[in-house]
């Protein structure tokens, strides 16, 4: 080793003891010796503690979202980036936008460092490079309207902070999500979520309460997000994408729990909407075909309880 390498590891590791989601819990240096029943209640009882960690952040992570619905409301994207367990999980998020909202898969996306072939695999140096993170938003054609999510559980990856860095120089919203208080990437994001949950199981393991942590809050962001642009009515995704017969199945069991129709009409209605739930929805209730409930679902910009007024102003 030499003395540079060195000398880069030793700083690397002082950084490193300053985490706490990196510090070392001498109380569960025995814990391979406790039986399969008792590592599992005390994983569970770590586990328990996110939730808590997740509510000391609800402004700040509400405030994020009002930020990025109003820029998806006028074109932008909602854009995630992470490395390693943190890239994975944006990228989870992301896929799963387009089958439960019915979104284009360019408006929510996940990148991660390294390329798709690190969702399995190891990238080398990925989530060093603040460089990587510019060039992948520069790719995508960042715009203004876009919003950027720096993912990063020790809140220090040049990935995630070279991303946020990136957006935010370009204008676009920012949002840096990590696991330690007074973090790099916070700071350099125009809204900040330290989502602080403490000493792993394993030391070091941010994929445990960290990954736990960051599901719950990328959770938010992209559901209470879609429901500001009316994705949804009521708690019923009615622009879920009918893309398999489970879906399908859905479909006809939310237009029924929206109408409270008979199976004729929603099976009617459904056929005539080219099966779009809220088209379906919207002529039932309002009593229009489907040609009419799309000009107002058109009119009202997506939102369904709009529409309906709008059908029956009076």
């Amino acid at each position: 080793m030499t003395s540079t390498t060195s000398g880069n590891y030793g700083a690397l590791r002082a950084q490193l003891d300053t985490l706490t989601t990196e510090a070392f819990r001498p109380e569960l240096a025995e814990i391979d010796r406790l039986s399969t029943l008792e590592i599992a209640r005390t994983m569970n009882g770590e586990d328990a503690t996110v939730p808590t960690a997740v509510a000391e952040q609800l402004p700040r992570i509400a405030a994020a979202i009002d930020a990025t619905a109003e820029r998806m409301a006028r074109g932008g994207r909602l854009i995630y980036l992470g490395a390693g367990t943190a890239g994975r999980l944006g990228v989870l998020d992301a896929s799963e936008c387009p089958p439960t909202f019915n979104t284009d898969p360019g408006e929510v996306v996940g990148l991660i460092a390294g390329g798709p072939s690190a969702m399995v695999t190891a990238v080398e140096g990925a989530e060093d490079s603040k460089e990587l993170a510019r060039e992948d938003l520069t790719g995508l054609g960042l715009t203004a309207d876009d919003t950027v999510v720096g993912i990063s559980a020790s809140g220090r990856t040049p990935y995630a902070i070279g991303a946020v860095e990136h957006a935010r120089a370009e204008g676009a919203l920012t949002i840096g999500l990590s696991c330690n208080a007074e973090s790099a990437l916070a700071a350099a994001a125009e809204h900040g979520i330290e989502v602080v949950t403490g000493p792993e199981l394993l030391t070091g393991s941010t994929r445990l309460k960290a990954g736990t942590a960051q599901k719950l809050v990328l959770n938010m962001l992209s559901t209470i997000t879609m429901i500001r642009l009316g994705k949804t009515y009521g708690n019923l995704m009615v622009d879920v994408r009918a893309s398999n017969e489970k879906l399908r199945a859905r479909s006809r069991r939310i237009v029924a729990l929206a109408t409270d129709a008979p199976d004729e009409a929603i099976e009617s209605a459904l056929t005539a909407a080219d099966g779009e739930v809220k088209t379906a929805i919207l002529m039932i209730l309002a009593q229009v075909d489907a040609g009419t409930a799309n000009t107002l679902l058109t009119g009202s910009k997506g939102h369904l309880r709009a529409a309906l007024t709008a059908a029956s102003p009076t």
